[in-house]
């Protein structure tokens, strides 16, 4: 499973630590599972030797889910940067407040940053992506997905999308003859409208929003997304 649609990823990671306890199958959304975005909970494909990765890449069901590149960061930033987080603040937070807007003598926890209207704007996240010196690979939450998933390298049984995503999930279920066990939330269904997608890209400079194009075009061309004219033809 390789996702990256915010809340819907928590999903996901419910339901494969149900899968992993076994059956009878709690709810994906029960907290009796603990939380799932403990990395010790589920093991991730580079944990495993070689011979078993070998077998586990030819023999399970190997699925992802996509989003639109630009709907995706505007998700990722109000996730991130949206509210205080203080592992983002200490991780992220400083450093784009400090050399994209010019900001010093910032507080110690994100809590204080937000109270005192010293906060990372969408064009200082921007900002950020965009800058050469910015270590990649990205952060998973707004890391390209080819880079993420490297659907050139692993041939996948299944490729879901955010616009289709009710649908999308409840045809992977089936695949997967689970149908009667689980059910996809449909309040996971997350998506910015055109309008909101061109008011939050207002304050980011055209010269920007086309390098930014550049970042994740191979994005767009593999999963077939459109290109975003009205937001890169001046």
């Amino acid at each position: 499973m390789c996702s990256h649609l915010q809340v819907a990823t928590t999903h996901w990671k419910g339901f494969m630590l149900s899968l992993k306890h076994g059956e009878p199958y709690a709810d994906p959304t029960s907290k009796a599972l603990g939380n799932v975005h403990d990395k010790s909970r589920l093991r991730t494909l580079d944990m495993f030797p070689k011979t078993e990765i070998k077998a586990k890449l030819m023999h399970y069901t190997k699925y992802f889910f996509v989003g639109d590149p630009f709907n995706r960061l505007i998700s990722a930033f109000q996730n991130k940067f949206g509210q205080p987080k203080e592992l983002i603040y200490a991780k992220y937070g400083k450093h784009i407040l400090q050399h994209y807007n010019n900001e010093s003598n910032l507080p110690q926890t994100a809590v204080e940053a937000f109270e005192s209207g010293k906060r990372v704007s969408f064009n200082n996240f921007i900002q950020f992506l965009l800058d050469p010196k910015t270590m990649q690979p990205f952060d998973p939450h707004w890391r390209q997905i080819q880079q993420l998933c490297h659907p050139c390298q692993i041939q996948y049984d299944f490729i879901g999308f955010q616009e289709t995503l009710d649908e999308d999930a409840e045809q992977l279920l089936s695949i997967l003859k689970l149908t009667k066990d689980f059910k996809f939330p449909h309040a996971y269904k997350n998506m910015t409208s055109s309008d909101s997608v061109l008011q939050w890209f207002s304050q980011v400079p055209l010269k920007d929003r086309r390098k930014l194009f550049m970042l994740y075009e191979k994005d767009f061309k593999l999963f077939g997304y459109r290109r975003p004219d009205e937001l890169l033809d001046g």
